[in-house]
């Protein structure tokens, strides 16, 4: 049941997705017109945004069942008293999960209209309202109260402060603007609050601006699978290589009950700011952020001055997670990718060079896990194949939880390497929308199902390093 179109791409960006989702491996399991119907299906995915907003607890700092009670009540306030539960997710016992309400077909269009970029759409469909730096045009004779239908500029060709917009816009929802054209576009600078409060959004979720921000971390669920996955110990030395804004990093800190110490690095300074102040909303102590180059994190020989920052001797880390930079092809919703080939095929030599300190980093017996939120076999399977065949000292290890599918094929993986991979494949699941009654009427069994299945494209290996070669 597709409510908006497909993800579009750049003609080349589409030929090679293409080829990579009907490749030989796959074409000889499933048969070419299975194969081609799972890639439409994935693309008419990646345009709608996931069935569930999912929210990481900060157990540090209260119980998951607290902060349920809670959540549940202000998201009864925000919906003047819809009924939406908030589940609890039987294998991720520190997320809770809030199903999404939409589409919803039957909303009136108002004639007084909001042109919004894409990335403020994006959120948009995922329960925030609109700022005024994300309004890219109004109507003519806007005003502070009128009520007004939003729409998404998904290709980017809108003018700022254009009176008016005939080109492809997707509809978003209605809210009321909280202030006039003038003032949105005022000669004095750009404002940063409020532009307008959604009251009828297409996709209905609650909005998260400043409810218990220290105790909730707006967050997908493979990416809460992930510090699982790591599984770090309190007392241990572990590495986010990769770490902004922090999500990640702050989950590995509560895992350890802030004991211990978690290394962050990104490379640019304001992404580190953001992890900093993530942990002091969070009030996690043993994160260190750092601005630096993870691909120049080793250091052949020991510091004069006894530093804590990079760069690490060898064999520093007890575990290491590198949530590489990547394509990004996974994040949902997005209506049109924008990068060209040569961009998105830039990311495995990059992501080469980090797991090659990674491994050089990490201690013998030590843990290493390998993310990204990507679709692609270049940065995600044929990186494990690449792995294990450049260092024999890595071993791929089951993964606790496993509640993702398993990997695809194409990079000459075996069936049992695939089955000790996580993929999440958003068109694992049919395309369908959910409203209240489908959502009474639903088995919460089935409905923590779907979460598992249709959220954000990602990928996730572990391996254990064993010995120091």
């Amino acid at each position: 049941m597709s409510f908006f179109p497909k993800i579009s791409f750049q003609r080349e960006v589409e030929e090679y997705l293409s080829k990579v989702f009907q490749n030989n491996e796959l074409i000889t399991t499933l048969g070419p017109q299975e194969a081609g119907n799972k890639y439409q299906s994935l693309l008419s995915h990646l345009s709608h945004p996931p069935s569930f907003t999912t929210v990481r607890v900060n157990t540090h700092l209260a119980s998951v069942k607290h902060v349920k009670k809670l959540l549940f009540e202000e998201i009864q306030k925000q919906f003047k008293g819809l009924c939406v539960p908030v589940l609890e997710h039987p294998k991720l016992q520190d997320i809770l999960l809030i199903p999404v309400i939409g589409p919803r077909r039957d909303l009136k269009k108002h004639a007084s209209e909001v042109i919004v970029g894409a990335q403020c759409g994006y959120a948009v469909l995922r329960g925030a309202h609109v700022y005024v730096p994300g309004i890219v045009s109004t109507s003519r004779f806007l005003k502070a109260g009128d009520l007004v239908s939003v729409y998404s500029d998904t290709e980017g060709k809108c003018k700022r402060g254009a009176k008016e917009f005939e080109g492809v816009k997707v509809f978003l929802g209605n809210g009321i603007s909280e202030l006039s054209r003038s003032e949105i576009f005022g000669s004095s600078g750009p404002l940063k609050g409020l532009g307008i409060r959604m009251i009828e959004p297409v996709y209905l979720s609650p909005s998260f601006d400043n409810v218990l921000p220290s105790h909730l971390f707006l967050q997908n669920l493979p990416s809460v699978v992930v510090s699982h996955i790591l599984n770090p110990q309190p007392g241990e030395k572990i590495l986010d290589m990769c770490a902004a804004p922090g999500g990640k990093t702050t989950h590995v800190a509560t895992l350890m009950h802030d004991q211990g110490e978690v290394i962050a690095m990104d490379r640019i300074a304001n992404k580190v700011k953001k992890i900093k102040q993530n942990a002091e909303l969070l009030q996690l102590n043993c994160i260190k952020a750092f601005c630096y180059d993870g691909t120049k994190a080793l250091s052949v020989e020991k510091s004069e001055d006894e530093q804590e920052g990079p760069p690490f001797l060898p064999e520093s880390f007890d575990r290491i997670l590198l949530d590489a930079p990547c394509s990004g092809m996974g994040q949902r919703p997005n209506m049109a990718y924008s990068s060209t080939l040569k961009e998105v095929t830039s990311y495995q030599p990059l992501q080469r060079k980090l797991f090659t300190v990674a491994v050089k980093l990490l201690k013998p017996g030590g843990v290493l896990v390998y993310s990204t939120c990507t679709i692609t076999l270049s940065e995600n399977e044929e990186q494990v194949a690449w792995a294990l065949k450049r260092f024999p000292c890595l071993q791929l290890h089951p993964q606790e939880p496993h509640v993702g599918g398993e990997g695809m094929k194409g990079a000459g993986l075996s069936l049992d390497q695939l089955k000790l991979l996580q993929r999440f494949d958003p068109s694992a699941v049919t395309l369908q929308g959910m409203d209240i009654n489908s959502l009474q009427d639903s088995r919460e069994d089935d409905l923590i199902s779907l979460a598992n299945k249709d959220c954000i494209g990602f990928f996730i290996a572990k391996f254990i390093k064993s010995n120091s070669k």
